[in-house]
């Protein structure tokens, strides 16, 4: 008996060694701050120390490409303010006088992580590097980041205490600039052909973030690093319809650490099948010699939920208010739509089972224009 329970002890210890967990849930990375969270409804899967202030190095330039994109005229070309970008640190290769694009310092910012970029960026829409931090802080303001404040548009933070955010804040506000297309796609490109200089020719820029290469699903965001603020990672993962964004501060092993939270944070989900409880209906109909269309739903539908939602979920039934002949077979009706909690995740089309008729008053002129006015409102 005492050599089974020295067996089970050590068994113990060796597990806790590699960070292993018995109950299933998710290792302890080795970030000072970290978070794992679902990006359609801002589920916390996994949490360490997110709400602590800390510097966050080049993630910062989530917030400054954000803003240089909403700014627009992205392909207008300009010539680069040449204080600007005399920067130390990463760059994209900017020289005195070069003529470049809005768009060019973005792909800038988010791939090699020019630092040369977030200041000329800031310059030409701001006018000074200075009006341009004021922008990141009040958007910040605008997002809810409670936690943050910019000193900088690049994210060098080594000669203040005052730059700085949180693991939720910066996963809050990356949720918030991936749903702008062009945001998300200079994310997640691995390399850019662009043109610039003076004149202007073409090169290439590569993206720092290695775990797009390394880890399944992964579509981006940014890499940082700083003596003051250590590495800094910023990502977002899709599978299975399901995004994760995952963000670690402070963190000696963070293409692990994030490979590791996300195989954790998707095996919270499952793939469900779900089918209309009721699938024939009967719609009003207007302008025909009956008063109802026949229509049925009978197609499945997907979805990746997690693990606890699949027992909430409801079906409403959406009708037309109004139909109006004539009507044709498979002509959609309405839909049957999906929720959780009253969070719509999903529908499937309710269509006309057959073609009806319309009478023959509504065929005339007169009746074409009634019908018309009809469906206008």
């Amino acid at each position: 008996m005492k050599k089974i329970l020295s067996l089970f002890t050590i068994l113990l210890i060796t597990f806790s060694c590699f960070g292993f967990s018995i109950t299933g849930e998710a290792a302890s990375t080795s970030a000072k701050a970290a978070i794992l969270i679902d990006a359609d409804n801002g589920r916390i899967l996994y949490e360490q120390n997110a709400y602590e202030k800390l510097p966050m190095a080049s993630t910062t330039k989530i917030m400054s490409t954000l803003l240089a994109i909403e700014k627009g005229n992205l392909d207008e070309q300009f010539k680069v303010d040449d204080n600007a970008i005399k920067v130390e640190g990463s760059s994209m290769g900017l020289k005195s006088g070069d003529l470049v694009t809005m768009r060019d310092l973005c792909y800038g910012m988010m791939l090699p992580s020019g630092n040369d970029a977030a200041n000329a960026a800031a310059v030409k829409i701001a006018g000074s590097v200075e009006k341009f931090v004021k922008m990141m802080n009040k958007r910040a303001a605008k997002l809810g980041l409670k936690s943050t404040h910019f000193v900088t548009p690049s994210g060098l933070d080594d000669y203040t205490d005052d730059h700085y955010s949180t693991a939720y804040d910066m996963a809050k506000l990356t949720v918030y600039a991936l749903k702008n297309d062009t945001f998300a796609e200079i994310c997640s490109t691995r390399s850019a052909k662009l043109k610039y200089g003076n004149p202007p020719y073409h090169r290439w820029l590569a993206n720092t973030n290695k775990l797009m290469a390394s880890c399944k699903g992964v579509i981006g965001v940014k890499t940082g690093f700083t003596d003051k603020a250590k590495r800094c990672l910023v990502s977002a993962c899709r599978r299975n319809g399901t995004t994760l964004v995952c963000v670690t501060l402070n963190d000696r092993n963070d293409w692990a650490d994030h490979s590791d939270l996300y195989d954790f944070g998707f095996s919270q989900y499952k793939s469900i099948t779900l089918s209309p409880e009721i699938n024939s209906f009967k719609a009003p109909l207007v302008g025909a010699d009956k008063d109802t269309v026949t229509a049925s739903c009978s197609d499945e539908i997907k979805l990746n939920v997690y693990k606890d939602d699949a027992g909430r979920i409801t079906q409403r039934v959406v009708l037309n208010k109004l139909n109006y002949a004539p009507v044709k077979e498979g002509e959609l009706i309405g839909y049957v739509k999906y929720y959780i909690d009253n969070i719509f995740v999903g529908q499937t089309e309710i269509k006309a089972d057959d073609s009806v008729k319309a009478k023959a008053s509504e065929r005339t002129e007169f009746g074409r224009f009634i019908q018309r006015i009809w469906r206008l409102i």
